[in-house]
């Protein structure tokens, strides 16, 4: 049994609207045309698609099933015909996309699922950079969009604009040795062991920077490339680690303690190149979906003053 595309469109707009003549107005139809649509598929399903009443029409069970079907087969149908139109378009070139280890680690990755979903016909090409050598691309001219920090992007000449909070915060075993504590200076914080991001990291050698030559000692009981690993690690309690806010998971079992340094207190800055690479529309889509990832991070005021102290279990 095969039904027609538009049939099936017309029959959404139906029964979301609740009204043949709402459905037929979505169609562009006349309603002697709508309603003529549905009695024929109505006869091809040798069922009652819809319950007719004085202040509109509601779907049967048969007619609800159609329904849920018939968004499935149009939300493929719609994801096919762009699939395949992606090819009949000339090449362009990908956008170019850096950004530290923290905006890697949340940011970018939603932001990219979104809009490579809703631009099937854009490539990207992402790259983890560090601040100056994000801002000495994107004033080259090498790439298009790039999340920076602002102490190392201030002044740089670019286009800046605010995208989140991504300050530093200490996180260790839940009930150890945080328990109770709300704040601590990284010296503090130094006198236990800990667990960090590998030394060429990007987060490593911002911390180690700021921290200058005499940096206290620090014990690393290992070190790895992974924020979801060193955070796994600090729940675990094989030691304390340093972590931007934004990797902390609001469900996983941790202390959580603000640092104290004012150089924990950093945000995030989205750049822009200095010349379009490519379309200029694409761009600014890209950093549409940047800002809307980072606007549903729990990386504001109200989600840090949630999460300082002990967060709870996923059992509560």
């Amino acid at each position: 049994m095969r039904y027609d595309l538009d049939d099936l469109r017309l029959f959404l707009h139906i029964v979301t609207d609740g009204s043949i003549t709402a459905g037929a107005h979505q169609m562009h139809l006349s309603l002697p045309s709508a309603s003529a649509r549905v009695r024929s598929l109505e006869r091809q399903a040798d069922v009652a698609l819809l319950i007719r009443g004085r202040r509109g029409v509601r779907p049967t069970p048969a007619g609800t099933t159609l329904a849920r079907h018939a968004r499935d087969v149009l939300d493929r149908t719609a994801r096919l015909e762009s699939a395949v139109a992606s090819y009949s378009r000339p090449p362009t070139a990908p956008l170019v996309l850096l950004g530290g280890g923290s905006a890697m680690h949340r940011l970018v990755p939603r932001a990219l699922v979104s809009f490579l979903r809703a631009h099937p016909d854009v490539d990207v090409t992402v790259s983890e950079s560090r601040t100056p050598q994000t801002v000495r691309m994107l004033a080259d001219g090498e790439a298009d969009l790039g999340v920076v920090l602002d102490d190392e992007a201030r002044d740089c000449g670019l286009r800046l604009e605010p995208l989140g909070d991504d300050s530093l915060v200490v996180i260790g075993q839940a009930g150890g040795i945080l328990a109770g504590r709300t704040a601590l200076t990284y010296g503090e914080v130094a006198e236990h062991p800990l667990v960090g991001l590998e030394a060429d990291s990007s987060l490593r050698r911002w911390i180690e920077k700021h921290l200058g030559p005499h940096a206290p000692a620090v014990r690393y009981r290992t070190t790895v490339a992974s924020l979801n690993v060193l955070v796994a690690l600090a729940a675990a309690g094989v030691g304390l680690a340093v972590v931007p806010r934004r990797a902390v998971d609001l469900h996983q079992s941790l202390d959580v303690c603000e640092l104290q340094d004012s150089w924990a207190r950093r945000h995030h800055l989205l750049a822009w190149g200095v010349k379009d690479r490519a379309s200029p529309t694409a761009t600014e889509a890209l950093a549409e979906h940047l800002r809307q990832a980072a606007l549903s991070e729990p990386s504001s005021r109200d989600a840090h003053e949630d999460t300082v102290g002990r967060l709870p279990s996923p059992d509560g």
